[in-house]
């Protein structure tokens, strides 16, 4: 279970709503996508949940990275099995970002990933059963 300070804690007794990106549901994919584990933040949402702290569970819709039939069913048990999730957002990809990296002269490591759109959100609320 995710360790959190005393300030954290007393600052999520004040709070009314957290909006919880996860960037990956599986585990090494999300070390890959953002080169960290996804253990702390699923760790985090069960915190949440287990404290009756209300949830928005948010994810980017990456075609190609995130949009796996598997993976968004994972994510499904995933968010049924925490039990103050009012909303889950999935938030389509877009490389708006991409000359910002070009700029600090960093490689954009999603280069030739193509943006979201409208299908691919739609096909995604269905696995999820969301609308």
């Amino acid at each position: 279970m995710v360790a959190l300070t005393d300030d954290i804690k007393n600052l999520l007794d004040l709070t009314d709503l957290v909006l919880l990106d996860i960037k990956h549901i599986d585990d090494k994919k999300c070390k890959d996508l953002v080169g960290f584990s996804n253990k702390l933040e699923l760790d985090f949402a069960r915190y949440l949940s287990g404290n009756d702290i209300p949830i928005w569970i948010r994810q980017v819709l990456i075609p190609g990275i995130t949009d796996n039939e598997q993976d968004l069913l994972e994510l499904k048990n995933f968010i049924n099995s925490l039990k103050t999730v009012q909303k889950v957002e999935l938030l389509p990809y877009h490389d708006m970002g991409k000359f910002k990296w070009k700029r600090l002269g960093l490689p954009y490591s999603l280069e030739n990933v193509r943006n979201a759109n409208d299908e691919d959100i739609e096909k995604a609320k269905k696995v999820l059963g969301i609308t």
